[in-house]
C-alpha cells in the first residue's frame, strides 16, 4: 500500500501499518525529508514513531519514494497531505487536489500500457478534507484523461490522532470510521486493519494494550457522514474546553475552585471527565482550523453555526489570562521581564501551530515586555516571528531576573519544579499557572505572589 504524504499523520499511519505487517511504501514530493526518513531519522517530534520507523525499514516492510508514477501499483493509497485555512476560512484543498491528480495519472498511465492489475484501487481520504472532498477527489479522478471509475474506489477514513500519543491512538483507538459507497473497498479495508479490529497483534514494545481493549469499534456509514464526523469530534472537544474556561472565569469572580466544579460534573457519565482542564484556552493544528471550516461550510447553505463561534470567542479570549494577571499583579508590563515556561501547545509535541503561547508572547512583546522562555522539546529557530525571545536550557535559567513566571504547557516537569530555588532567581514573586499544575499552598509557601486559572 502507499501512503501519500509522510507528515504527522502520513508518517505514523505508514509505521503502524508496517509494523502490522503490511508492505507500506510512503511518498512525498519533499526529497528532502525523504532522504531522513530513508536514513531513519525523524522529520516531527513524535514518541515512539523512530524506533517503529527503524524497524519498518529494517525489516523491509517500510520504503520511501517520491511521488510518481508508482502510484496506482499499490492496491491501497492512503491521502494523508496537509489542508491548512484557506484565506476565506475554509480548507485549502490544494494539496489534495494535486495528491489526486497524481493518483489519476497513475491510473491512466498503468490503463494505458496494459500494467494495471484488475482490482481496483482504494483510494482512501485520511487528511482532515471539507465534506464533500471525497465526491471532489472522484471528479478529478474520474477527468484525469477519461480514468474509468471502475479503476478506482474512494473511501473516508478519517484519523482521530492525539500529538504526543499517536501511535497509542492508532494502535488502540475508540472507534475506526469508514465511509464508502463501494462493498469491495469496504472489505478491503476491513481486512487491512483487521489486527486493530481483534486487537490481535503482538503490542511493540512500550506500547502495551490497555486492560480490557479485546476489539476496536468499526463505523460504517456514507462518505459525507464519515467526513462530518472528524469536523464534529473536534468541534465537539473545543467546545468541553471553552465551557470549563468560562466557569473558570466564574469561579475567578464569586470564589469557587474550577477543578473541583470539573470533577463533580466529570463524574456524571453523560458528560466525562476528559477535556475538562480549565487553562488558557486550546490550540494546535486542528481546533481552530477545524472549526473555520465548519462555520465556513455552513456559510454556504446560509446557515450559522452560533454555538461553535462562541467557542472560538471564549479561547480567544482565554488567551488574554495571562495579561489580565500580570496587569493585575504587576500592573505595568512594559519594561518588565517575563518567564514563560512551555511554548508547545501541548505536552507531548513539539508542535508551535496556533499554540497560545504565541499569542501571549506577541502580546507581551507588543506592551513593551522582555521575554525569557523555556520547553523541553521546542527549540531555536521554531518561534518564527518572535524574534527577541531568549530560550533558555532549563526553568531556572528561564527564571534569572524575571518579574514574572508563567507556566502554558503542563509538562511533566513542570509539576516537580523547585519552586523556591526558582523565587531564588527572580526579581519578584509573581507566578501565574496556566494550566493548574501547580500546588498553590506550596507556591505561597516558598513567597510567591500566585494565580492559577478558576482558582
Amino acid at each position: 500500500m502507499g501512503v501519500l504524504g509522510v507528515g504527522y499523520v502520513g508518517l505514523s499511519t505508514s509505521v503502524v501499518l508496517a509494523e502490522l505487517g503490511h508492505q507500506v511504501i510512503g511518498m512525498d514530493t519533499d526529497e528532502g525529508k525523504l532522504d531522513m526518513l530513508r536514513r531513519g531519522e525523524m522529520p516531527i517530534y513524535e514518541p515512539g514513531v523512530q524506533s517503529l520507523l527503524r524497524s519498518g525499514i529494517s525489516s523491509g516492510r517500510l520504503s520511501f519514494e517520491a511521488t510518481g508514477d508508482g502510484i496506482a501499483d499499490n492496491d491501497v493509497v492512503f491521502v494523508t497531505v496537509q489542508t491548512p485555512p484557506s484565506a476565506e476560512g475554509g480548507a485549502d484543498t490544494t494539496y489534495l487536489e494535486a495528491a489526486a491528480g497524481a493518483i489519476g495519472e497513475s491510473l491512466r498511465s498503468k490503463r494505458e500500457n496494459a500494467k494495471r492489475k484488475s482490482a481496483k484501487l482504494v483510494v482512501v481520504n485520511k487528511s482532515t478534507v471539507p465534506i464533500g472532498s471525497a465526491n471532489l477527489v472522484e471528479m478529478l479522478l474520474r477527468q484525469r484523461d477519461n480514468v474509468e471509475g471502475e479503476d478506482f474506489a474512494v473511501v473516508s477514513n478519517p484519523e482521530f490522532l492525539r500529538e504526543g500519543q499517536a501511535l497509542y491512538d492508532s494502535l488502540y483507538p475508540d472507534r475506526i470510521v469508514l465511509g464508502a459507497n463501494d462493498p469491495e473497498a469496504i472489505e478491503v479495508m476491513r481486512a487491512l486493519y483487521g489486527k486493530i479490529l481483534t486487537q490481535s497483534f503482538v503490542p511493540p514494545s512500550g506500547l502495551p494494550r490497555p486492560e480490557g481493549k479485546s476489539h476496536v469499534p468499526l463505523v460504517l456509514t456514507d462518505i459525507v457522514t464519515a467526513e462530518i464526523i472528524k469536523y464534529a469530534a473536534n468541534a465537539f472537544l473545543a467546545m468541553k474546553i471553552s465551557f470549563i474556561n468560562e466557569m473558570a472565569e466564574l469561579c475567578e469572580l464569586v470564589g469557587g475552585d474550577v477543578r473541583q466544579v470539573a470533577l463533580g460534573i466529570g463524574l456524571d457519565k453523560r458528560i466525562g471527565a476528559e477535556f475538562l482542564d480549565a487553562g488558557i484556552g486550546w490550540g494546535g493544528s486542528c481546533f481552530g482550523k477545524d472549526i473555520a471550516a465548519l462555520i465556513h461550510m455552513a456559510s454556504e447553505y446560509q446557515h450559522r453555526l452560533q454555538l461553535l463561534e462562541a467557542v472560538v470567542a471564549v479561547n480567544e479570549r482565554q488567551r488574554l489570562w495571562v495579561l489580565r494577571k500580570l496587569q493585575e499583579t504587576l500592573k505595568i508590563i512594559k519594561g518588565k521581564t517575563v518567564g514563560v515556561l512551555g511554548l508547545a501547545f501541548k505536552p507531548g509535541t513539539d508542535d508551535l501551530r496556533d499554540a497560545p503561547s504565541l499569542t501571549v508572547i506577541s502580546e507581551l512583546r507588543r506592551r513593551g515586555a522582555t521575554v525569557r522562555a523555556f520547553d523541553p522539546v521546542v527549540r531555536a529557530g521554531q518561534i518564527g516571528g518572535n524574534d527577541g525571545v531568549v530560550l533558555c536550557a532549563d526553568p531556572y535559567e528561564c527564571a534569572v531576573g524575571c518579574d514574572a513566571l508563567v507556566l502554558l504547557t503542563e509538562w511533566h516537569e513542570f509539576k516537580e519544579l523547585d519552586l523556591a530555588q526558582l523565587r531564588k532567581h527572580m526579581r519578584s514573586p509573581v507566578f501565574l499557572d496556566g494550566r493548574n499544575v501547580v500546588r498553590a499552598e506550596e507556591a505561597g509557601r516558598c513567597g510567591f505572589e500566585f494565580r492559577g486559572v478558576g482558582r
